[in-house]
């Protein structure tokens, strides 16, 4: 399911249609429709209707999310995205056919969160295709970032054991780095600013990679593999607003856990999301600079 730049809460067509008439323009040399002026009229002649939605395939860098609820989505990785001219497509976990896709096509791929196992492959089968692809693109060295659910399927699909924890770990919380995470794009977190934490499961560190993050509850928060492969346990692509959908979507597992509750994460959210946000997207950016897809 093809979703151009994804969730309906930001005109992202807006943005697309810009980023296309400058590169029409960049590649045709005129944005004279008319092709009667230009550096290079017969050309710009024999595209007189080019439709910017034609072109932006050709143009754009591209970014895969794949999603497996509506409201984890990139959220404030989406802006990022965006302004570095990448066309960001969304595919949904158990309905869209995962094992058909080209492991290496897209420039990068984004495994996001949800609430199961990745050892719940009998109740979810698409699991399996998802650790397929991991597989294929960490193989390959290709540009790969997982966040809490996708940072388990990274590790399953490195050989690490994924599973549940002695206790949920829910809420704002600082990390701790290790010396690779002070080294690391995660050192915009070095200062102990709180970061969003929503898992019961955790994982064994796989062989060969790199930790770069802990909690006071679990030892793995996060690890890089290879050069272009990340892994994050917790969430620094979220934003206050988007958070909103989250106390709907996880009101049930609010509900269960004792401790916790809607109006406790919305103080918690309202104190930290603010720098949280700001860091995660420098983050994000350092990141993207550091594998070459900025």
């Amino acid at each position: 399911m093809l979703a151009w730049l994804g969730s309906g809460r930001y005109n992202w067509f807006e943005s697309l249609g810009e980023v296309a008439e400058r590169s029409i323009a960049a590649v045709l040399k005129t944005v004279d429709p008319r092709g009667s002026v230009g550096s290079n009229p017969t050309l710009s002649a024999s595209f007189p209707l080019l439709d910017p939605c034609s072109v932006i395939p050709f143009l754009m860098k591209s970014a895969l999310a794949i999603r497996h609820v509506a409201f984890e989505d990139l959220d404030a990785f989406g802006p990022v995205l965006a302004e570095r001219g990448y066309a960001i497509r969304y595919l949904e976990a158990g309905y869209d056919d995962l094992a058909a896709l080209d492991p290496l096509a897209d420039d990068l791929l984004v495994v996001l969160g949800g609430p199961i196992g990745v050892y719940e492959d009998e109740a979810y089968p698409f699991i399996r295709d998802e650790l397929r692809l991991l597989r294929a693109r960490l193989d390959a060295d290709r540009p790969t970032l997982g966040v809490c659910l996708g940072c388990q399927m990274i590790a399953q699909a490195l050989g690490g054991r994924v599973y549940p924890g002695g206790r949920k770990e829910i809420g704002w919380k600082p990390l701790s780095l290790s010396g690779a995470g002070q080294n690391s794009p995660l050192a915009a977190f070095g200062d102990h600013t709180p970061v969003l934490h929503w898992h019961g499961d955790t994982f064994d560190l796989p062989q060969g990679a790199t930790l770069l993050a802990s909690s006071d509850l679990y030892p793995h928060q996060a690890f890089s593999w290879g050069k272009r492969a990340l892994a994050l346990q917790f969430h620094i692509e979220t934003t206050a607003r988007g958070l909103e959908r989250w106390f709907i979507g996880h009101a049930g597992e609010i509900a269960g856990t004792a401790g916790l509750s809607v109006p406790m994460l919305r103080a918690d959210t309202a104190r930290h999301a603010a720098p949280a946000e700001a860091r995660g997207r420098q983050c994000f950016i350092a990141w993207l600079e550091q594998i070459g897809l900025d």
